[in-house]
């Protein structure tokens, strides 16, 4: 399954079979195309989309968590660019962790992964359903946090996860934990404050156009490193 309506409203055929949360997602996004990676499909906010719109009070008064999947943000962009451009991945299991609108793991499934997304927004795996589906591609969405599961992958992929110290404090010792027990922890990171200094290397670096609406420039340089335990 393609997009062929991108930039008009994700409203689509068997919409009115979808599950609430789906429904919510379709009706209040766009059909777009991240800059970096054209290939893949995503269900975006815009300026064209009520979600765009809606204030943060209008938001937390109707008990929606801040819309973090209605946007490619940029580590995310630069992770997928570099799997699609990557080795053949069939028979991998792939984690894409922390994975708002899924195209990472989206990508990954491109390449013939199995895909798993963690987040602990139900309105995010969501999200990462949608896009799957409009990409035709599959991924599993269990719900909760998977901080503190044993390693069941060989790749895990984590883009703009270092963003807040709690976040940050939560989710790195998992990760490196991840790393000593045998799995790829790649880390994208755009120059978040809470980036570990040590302990990584650095594999790649990508420029990845932002919208100053979410960014406080036009372009960020995404570093993907390889977390080390």
């Amino acid at each position: 399954m393609t997009a062929e309506a991108d930039g008009r409203r994700a409203e689509g055929p068997g919409g009115l079979h979808r599950p609430p949360d789906e429904t919510f997602i379709a009706a209040q996004t766009a059909i777009g195309r991240a800059p970096v990676v054209p290939e893949i499909a995503l269900h975006l906010a815009s300026e064209i989309t009520p979600i765009w719109q809606a204030s943060e009070a209008f938001l937390r008064e109707s008990g929606i968590a801040p819309p973090f999947w209605a946007f490619a943000w940029p580590g995310g962009q630069a992770l997928a660019r570099q799997v699609l451009d990557g080795p053949d991945l069939a028979g991998r299991r792939v984690l894409d962790f922390a994975a708002g609108c899924g195209i990472a793991g989206i990508a990954a499934a491109m390449k013939g992964a199995w895909v798993e997304c963690a987040e602990i927004d139900p309105m995010a795996l969501a999200a990462c359903r949608l896009n799957a589906a409009l990409n035709g591609v599959a991924m599993d969405t269990p719900p909760g946090d998977v901080v503190g599961s044993a390693n069941r992958w060989d790749i895990i992929l984590a883009g703009d996860v270092c963003y807040e110290a709690p976040m940050t404090a939560h989710i790195l010792p998992w990760l490196r934990a991840m790393a000593g027990a045998g799995a790829t922890v790649l880390l994208a990171d755009p120059g978040r404050a809470y980036l570990p200094q040590a302990g990584l290397e650095a594999l790649a670096e990508y420029p990845i156009p932002t919208s100053l609406e979410l960014e406080d420039r036009t372009e960020r340089t995404v570093t993907i490193a390889r977390l080390l335990p």
